[in-house]
């Protein structure tokens, strides 16, 4: 009862401070750990401790499997080069300077000692790096190295931490260090991939939803404890197991259990991290009672922290910036990649929180190692001094050097093009059977579909008057309202008994997901009106072009007569446009495809005039009618 209650606790206790930081706009991570802090210091509240079992295998592989999941394969393969001079050269150099510090500063600490406290706060957190980045919306190739490089350290710096205890018996070679390292990450890989193909095969013969999610919640401690079991790198394992199923969900899994997964993990993922932070925070009371207790005057132990606290700090800057030559890799295409600005380098080097595993790392250094009450109080301080110094500077920071997020309007203009390659290639397979029997007319209603879906991705670009519909915001106005009725009929029906449970609860779950489906809608939308009402920016297209055709390549900009009118439109006395497209060869303004009378699309019809450029405020995208493509 004593652990049901505990576990109770720190759950109701996060869901609590979470649902209140996303009120008031606060970080959540550093509100949990200071929330901790101060309760772990309360004479009422017990103490709950985060063994290095606890962290290392309850909390780290799910946690580190989660992120895996949700990282892209093809953008951490393209962003390996920056990854690995993080994730390995700026951990092996943060081990020295930490080490070399605290073999200064603390009297009486050994060198194995030392590099084990280097080790410890050398890599910064996976969970930590997540939440506060995607938070304060940096760059997405800011967010990818630091995903993978928060991936990966944490091998490095377990490995580094291990030679450091072994060094302190006496039994380790230069030889032995490295094969160690060699057989960490390679087998870690190894069985990270081993793991892959056997969960891919479980998985083309587990089709139901509820037992593919169960294989998928066991998967990261098989990845570790099989790794570990062979004394491989049971992270890198887990990492790569990760990285791989996340890749190839579209292909192993079907539909359905790709959705419950998601589902599933984002709400174990949110319940461990922050309880995580919660428990960081918790240990503090235990430390510091510990230190007190030993040798050490205050005065040692406060200049020891502090001292190593600035020596993780100015370590990672002072490997990011002569590094930033070498943070070059190949470009999107092939094209040739180009040294990352120095704003983006001071982001990236101030983004080093720490998180779990230094905390856990730190309760592995042996208690025969000299002062180790102290070197766990060092891990404390480090980790809970990264999170708040540079977990609430750094939106600051990103505001200072004006680093651009990602811009909402050129997603839904990504959204709306790849969207558009989708139903191209399906109304080329609807051609191809066109000559098939369709009594029904089966053919027109999927083509009818398909163009409603791209309308409605194309509806949310552009500046629209917040007081005027959308057809597509009209659609999910009247249709939730319509879900709301059939709802409650089902609901009547359901309090008479006639119908079986499970008829109406089959019932019930298909209007839900409808509903669901229409409130994403909606919040997308809001998510584009809160973007134009700050710096609305230009939209370029960039992010939405796959390729361009030949039509894109040969337009030259017109001289667009922006007067926020249709002039079709205008001339049969109506005025009800979405959004306006300006013809690049003779400067036409026509309605888009979204409007009831298609005027842009007419003008291509009736003119073949092939390239049109969009006409709404800060807009700078085309696009070609003849191939379909946004440019």
């Amino acid at each position: 009862m004593h652990l049901v209650l505990t576990v109770a606790t720190l759950v109701a206790v996060v869901v609590a401070v979470s649902a209140s930081c996303r009120r008031y706009d606060l970080s959540a991570p550093l509100v949990l750990v200071a929330v901790g802090m101060a309760a772990s210091f309360t004479p009422w509240i017990p103490d709950v401790e985060l063994t290095a079992e606890l962290a290392l295998v309850g909390f780290l592989p799910p946690l580190l499997y989660t992120a895996a999941l949700q990282t892209s394969l093809v953008d951490f393969n393209a962003n390996r080069r920056p990854i690995l001079l993080l994730s390995i050269g700026l951990v092996a150099f943060t081990t020295v300077v930490v080490g070399a510090v605290v073999h200064l500063v603390i009297p009486g600490v050994s060198w194995p000692a030392a590099f084990a406290l280097g080790a410890v706060v050398a890599p910064p957190d996976a969970v930590a790096a997540t939440a506060i980045a995607r938070r304060i919306g940096l760059p997405r190739r800011i967010v990818t190295i630091l995903e993978g490089e928060s991936l990966l350290n944490d091998a490095t710096a377990l490995v580094a931490l291990r030679t450091a205890i072994g060094v302190a018996g006496g039994a380790v070679t230069v030889l032995d260090v490295a094969g160690d390292f060699l057989l960490a990450a390679g087998g870690g890989v190894l069985v990270g991939i081993v793991v892959f193909v056997v969960i891919g095969k479980v998985r083309r013969l587990v089709t139901e939803p509820v037992l593919d999610t169960s294989v998928s919640l066991v998967t990261p401690f098989v990845a570790y404890v099989a790794a570990e079991q062979v004394h491989a790198s049971g992270v890198l394992a887990v990492v790569v197991a990760g990285l791989l199923l996340g890749h190839k969900a579209p292909v192993l899994q079907s539909p359905s259990s790709r959705i419950s997964e998601q589902l599933n993990w984002r709400t174990a993922s949110f319940i461990l991290e922050n309880v995580v932070f919660l428990m960081i925070g918790l240990q503090a009371r235990g430390i510091v009672d510990a230190v007190a207790q030993g040798d050490l005057g205050p005065g040692v132990v406060i200049f020891a922290c502090v001292a190593t606290f600035a020596a993780v700090i100015l370590s990672r800057i002072l490997w990011v910036f002569p590094a930033r030559f070498l943070l070059v890799g190949p470009g999107a295409g092939g094209r040739s990649g180009a040294h990352p600005s120095w704003a983006s380098t001071a982001v990236l080097g101030w983004a080093g929180m720490r998180g779990v595993v230094t905390l856990a790392a730190a309760f592995v250094i042996p208690v025969t190692f000299e002062e180790r009450d102290v070197l766990i109080l060092i891990a404390l301080v480090v980790t809970a001094g990264t999170l708040f110094l540079q977990g609430t500077t750094l939106p600051w920071l990103v505001r200072r050097l004006r680093l651009p997020g990602p811009d909402p309007r050129e997603d839904a203009l990504a959204r709306a093009s790849l969207f558009q390659e989708a139903s191209a290639a399906g109304r080329a397979w609807l051609d191809e059977h066109a000559h098939d029997e369709d009594p029904h007319g089966t053919m027109d209603a999927l083509r009818r579909r398909a163009e409603q879906r791209d309308n409605a991705a194309w509806e949310r670009i552009g500046a629209n008057d917040p007081e005027v519909e959308t057809p597509s915001e009209a659609y999910t106005r009247l249709r939730r309202k319509m879900l709301r009725a059939e709802r409650g009929r089902v609901l009547e029906v359901r309090s008479t008994g006639r119908i079986p449970h499970e008829v109406v609860a089959d019932v019930l779950a298909a209007l839900d997901v409808e509903e669901s489906m229409l409130d994403d809608l909606s919040s997308r939308r809001e998510e584009l009106r809160d973007a134009t009402t700050g710096d609305p920016g230009k939209v370029t297209g960039r992010v939405g072009t796959i390729e361009l055709c030949e039509h894109l390549e040969q337009a030259r900009p017109h001289a667009p007569r922006v007067d926020g009118v249709c002039e079709d439109c205008v001339a049969m006395g109506e005025r009800a446009w979405v959004h306006l497209r300006t013809c690049l060869t003779c400067g036409h303004v026509g309605c888009c495809d979204s409007s009831p009378r298609r005027h842009a699309s007419g003008h291509f019809r009736e003119s073949t005039h092939p390239v049109a450029q969009s006409a709404e405020p800060g807009e700078h995208w085309r696009w070609c009618f003849v191939d379909e493509k946004v440019g």
